[in-house]
């Protein structure tokens, strides 16, 4: 009694299909799978069995030379 038959999961399908469509239903499936993927290559990148990034990798340094830079507001003139 407290169970629901595979009748019931059919009819609430035909709702659900009537109510969103398949077009819209097809663009949240979609959406979601990427979302997963997106994680799963996200847990990848942050696993802890990866060796770090070397930091000369990161941020290349061309000759050895730094450049030094001040930022000004600019005035209206």
């Amino acid at each position: 009694m407290g169970g629901l038959s595979i009748w019931h999961w059919l009819i609430v399908l035909v709702i659900i299909l009537l109510v969103f469509g398949t077009k819209k239903l097809r663009n949240i499936g979609s959406d979601l799978g990427g979302a997963v993927r997106g994680f799963k290559e996200g847990m990848k990148e942050g696993s802890a069995g990866e060796k770090p990034a070397e930091p000369s990798a990161q941020n290349p340094q061309i000759g050895g030379q730094t450049i030094d830079v001040e930022a000004k507001e600019k005035t209206r003139s």
